[in-house]
């Protein structure tokens, strides 16, 4: 076993003791139900379990991952081999002053929907239809049905995993751009103080129930995926494009391309992430032939040769 991989462990379990996980399955973790294990797994519950992932790191060199709530990671079929953080259930909280509703990083963005709507504001609707925690969808701009939390993100608190600090950024830190924020790279984020403002409760309500008829109608909600596999290029979709080369029920292994929704893809049994990653190049390779456009993928890899240890 790697020896800088033993090293960061041995931190780990001097401060979380059996909280600390090795070889943990990070597939059930993720909506495509599929990949290998986090060599290194912690749930940190405190700014100390923070602390000491950060020293876990700082010492060894090992490489990180950060999942919410998985909906946006393809995980290699080797797994990670470094440490895999995911926000535990202190992160897990929301207050509300007025207008503004803040919440920790491992608060789920379609519950923090609803917690908006019971104190009748508006502003968060759209995060009712994405399936991400608060951290996850700040760090990537996360958006639909023309909203986005660069609209509505009054201020990001986020720990450094170089330095052990935490800091508290605003929007102009952020620099938000589609599907993009100017979150440090080392940074994880653990809360946010987000401004909406009064609405009319049926209104919220009726906004809501629609965003959510919507994604039932139009995405593989019993299927695994990881939601939109490519940004949209600028002044059109990406699922037209693909649609538009005839990319519908293109498979490789098991993963193929949802005919209900072009921009996505299914993982269906027994297929495994080098089939995703092989099928992603070559949607981007028929696009490409059809249209003279090189889709951009919005999904994120973890592990394979480039975090090898």
């Amino acid at each position: 076993m790697n020896d800088r991989l033993e090293r960061a462990a041995a931190i780990l379990r001097r401060h979380a003791g059996e909280r600390m996980k090795r070889d943990l399955p990070l597939a059930p973790l993720t909506t495509f139900r599929i990949g290998g294990p986090a060599s290194i797994y912690l749930e940190p519950d405190s700014g100390s379990d923070l602390e000491a992932c950060g020293e876990a790191v700082g010492d060894t060199g090992i490489p990180y991952l950060v999942i919410g709530k998985g909906s946006n990671v393809l995980v290699a079929d080797e797994g990670f081999p470094g440490l895999v953080l995911r926000l535990g259930r202190g992160f897990r909280w929301s207050a509300r002053d007025g207008d503004v509703v803040t919440a920790g990083g491992s608060m789920p963005l379609p519950a923090l929907a609803g917690i908006a709507l019971r104190h009748g504001l508006a502003g968060l609707e759209f995060g009712v239809a994405i399936p991400a925690s608060l951290g996850g969808a700040v760090a990537m701009n996360a958006g639909a049905h023309s909203g986005e939390m660069s609209h509505v993100v009054e201020t990001v608190t986020v720990f450094l995993m170089d330095s052990g600090n935490t800091t508290t950024l605003q929007p102009a830190d952020l620099g938000f751009s589609y599907r993009h924020s100017g979150v440090p790279k080392d940074g994880v984020v653990i809360g946010a103080a987000l401004r909406l403002g009064p609405g009319d409760t049926a209104g919220i309500r009726s906004r809501m129930d629609a965003a959510k008829d919507w994604r039932r109608r139009t995405q593989p909600l019993a299927e695994p995926n990881c939601g939109s596999v490519f940004t949209n290029p600028a002044g059109d979709h990406a699922a037209r494009l693909i649609d538009a080369a005839g990319g519908k029920g293109l498979r490789v292994g098991g993963a193929v391309v949802c005919r209900k929704h072009a921009n996505f893809i299914v993982a269906n049994p027994g297929a495994t992430a080098a089939d995703v990653r092989a099928l992603i190049g070559r949607v981007q390779a028929l696009v490409e032939a059809s249209s003279g456009v090189r889709l951009q993928t919005e999904v994120r890899f973890a592990g394979g040769a480039k975090d090898a240890v």
